[in-house]
């Protein structure tokens, strides 16, 4: 036996009001209709269990209320950039922030910007908040797009149309470096995925904590990893060749420090008594590994809250694209040795 599904003419014709009427309601439409025949539809709404159609409902209504969050899903993140701890992180507050101001969140991953475009038209979005998308495809949306977004880490000036809510990635780079030279550490190897964007500018902060104490750096010292584990493998062997040069290692995210502290744990290295780490991010795992990971981190509550709060801002029109730049910290833990 199947269930019946109470219907919008159900309710009419028991209050002996219009379909449209009913529907108005649902809608919240309410302006033309006495307060009276408002408060019994309501009631009868609620007594019968009626459940509403949202998609019908939200694309009925300039604004959906719906707030897309958009993953790159670039080759180069293997197609696993939900399982990264950062994105998994901020997409637990992100959800939360968006609810608690009356938002629908909704989750996609795409590499191709052009299907953003027809996706938002399509469910007739309030907003996206995009992240893991570079410089360039930010501005083909900017050209496109006629509905708010945020990005996470846009690496731009100009944030005429959309937000940016990002990190000072260069202090942060100064912090990790500071740090490892007041530890008594000068041989310091920088690693990242590329010399681009965040890994590039987590680098000048770190050859800026040496141009402070007027030492030298030399790019010999930062080795690109490149995007898949399979080649980050290899190049952890050539450098593990030449790891006598170096006492410490600054690696632009935890998860590669992780991967690395586990690469020289297999070689029969003591971390930190032979080498020491430092990462970047302060992800979950970074203080259960042992040891723990000294690490530069960052507040993905406060980055989330912010990021919806610059939303709002474009949504409600208070703004017309602005940067907020949050601030980071330096977690100390056990993967550094003094010397």
């Amino acid at each position: 036996m199947q269930d019946y599904r109470i219907t919008i003419k159900d309710i009419a014709e028991e209050l002996g009001v219009s379909t449209a009427t009913v529907s108005n309601v649902i809608h919240g439409k309410t302006k033309k209709i006495s307060d009276k025949t408002v408060a019994k539809v309501q009631e009868k709404l609620e007594e019968s269990g009626y459940i509403p159609n949202m998609a019908a409902v939200l694309l009925a209504q300039n604004t959906s209320k719906i707030v897309c969050v958009i993953l790159s899903d670039d080759v180069s993140y293997e197609g696993k950039m939900i399982e990264d701890p950062f994105v998994s992180g901020m997409l637990n507050y992100l959800s939360k922030e968006l609810s608690q101001n009356g938002y629908f969140m909704m989750l996609k991953e795409e590499a191709d910007v052009n299907q953003i475009v027809r996706y938002a038209s399509m469910w007739n979005m309030a907003g996206l908040i995009l992240i893991g998308y570079c410089a360039v495809d930010y501005e083909k949306l900017r050209e496109r797009m006629h509905i708010p977004f945020v990005v996470v880490d846009a690496y731009r000036d100009d944030m005429n149309k959309y937000s940016d809510v990002g990190i000072d990635n260069i202090h942060g780079g100064y912090l990790a470096g500071k740090y490892l030279l007041d530890m008594g550490h000068t041989k310091i190897l920088y690693m990242a995925i590329t010399d681009e964007d965040c890994d590039h500018d987590r680098y000048l902060g770190l050859t800026g904590a040496y141009i402070e104490k007027n030492l030298p750096y030399s790019i010999e010292d930062f080795k690109i990893l490149g995007p898949f584990k399979e080649e980050r493998v290899r190049r952890y062997e050539e450098i593990y060749t030449k790891l006598d040069n170096y006492t410490a290692a600054f690696l632009a995210s935890d998860v590669l420090a992780i991967e690395f502290m586990n690469f020289l744990q297999d070689k029969g290295l003591n971390i930190p008594e032979d080498f020491s780490i430092v990462g970047f991010d302060n992800i979950p795992l970074a203080s259960c590994v042992r040891p723990g990971l000294t690490t530069i981190a960052q507040n993905l509550q406060e980055r989330s809250e912010k990021a919806v709060q610059l939303l709002m801002e474009l949504i409600e029109g208070t703004t017309v694209g602005r940067q907020e730049l949050l601030p980071l910290t330096l977690i100390e833990r056990g993967s550094v040795k003094r010397l």
